[in-house]
């Protein structure tokens, strides 16, 4: 594996566990097929990575081991220390915020407010924190004006926004955002990088988006067949063109990178 200089840059303090630590990391699905081969990372508190790679690399299966939706067939995944398990679930799921891809898959209240509230009302939040912290997760993502609508009047874009919310809400130590940026125009994608770019949470970005992750993230990560092949800074990365060819990534047609 390259790791280059990935860019550390983040807030780890000394002798204190990293926000993720992915370690040896291994899943095989039920047919049969090797998703992730041996994955390793760590990323410290306040750092923004990209995980970068074609389909089918093992990003998605990767996101989704990190709140315990997929079990590992081997390895560990250590959120702040704590290894992601059935007993450590509840506090994992607390500590780390997934944004799914569809945003449809994380809205089905009758309202915006409603979806948003979910979260943490079901970790335990009451009011009149619970209302507070709604409020905030809907001003963070510019969605305020929405509260009472419903989800389904919404363009893609906005749905997008309030799936942030719905997991800001939790007040999360970590984000993991899944193809945030797809079937965006180009005016929403912007918003959302604006967006993010305001956070402090720990954020992992699954993307085959290769500008969004440079806009958002210094660092990036590139995942293939399941293993990471590169981990540098972000910018370094993408001006790697027979790296990006080999594992079938490019910029879009057009794109220059400046000297940066």
């Amino acid at each position: 594996m390259d790791h280059g200089d990935p860019g550390t840059a983040g807030t780890h303090a000394p002798g204190a566990p990293p926000a993720l630590d992915v370690a040896d990391l291994r899943h095989r699905y039920p047919d049969g097929r090797l998703a992730l081969a041996g994955v390793d990372l760590r990323v410290d508190a306040g750092q923004r990575v990209a995980v970068l790679g074609p389909n089918g690399a093992g990003k998605t299966t990767l996101a989704l081991h990190l709140n315990g939706l997929l079990t590992p067939s081997a390895g560990t995944v250590r959120v702040a220390g704590i290894e992601v398990a059935p007993p450590t679930f509840g506090e994992i799921r607390r500590r780390v915020g997934l944004v799914f891809q569809d945003p449809d898959d994380q809205l089905f209240m009758p309202t915006v407010a409603e979806d948003v509230a979910f979260g943490p009302r079901n970790f335990g939040v009451a009011e009149p924190e619970l209302s507070a912290r709604v409020r905030a997760a809907l001003d963070a993502v510019g969605m305020a004006g929405h509260a009472r609508r419903p989800p389904s009047r919404l363009s893609v874009g906005q749905r997008r926004r309030v799936a942030l919310a719905t997991v800001l809400a939790s007040a999360p130590d970590v984000l993991v955002l899944d193809e945030p940026s797809v079937n965006l125009e180009p005016v929403a994608r912007r918003e959302l990088v604006e967006v993010l770019a305001t956070l402090t949470a720990t954020m992992l970005v699954v993307t085959h988006d290769l500008p969004f992750a440079l806009q958002l993230c210094p660092r990036g990560v590139l995942l293939d067949d399941g293993v990471v092949i590169a981990d540098r800074p972000t910018r370094a990365l993408l001006a790697d063109e027979a790296l990006l060819a080999a594992h079938r990534l490019e910029l879009p047609w057009g794109f220059r990178l400046d000297p940066g």
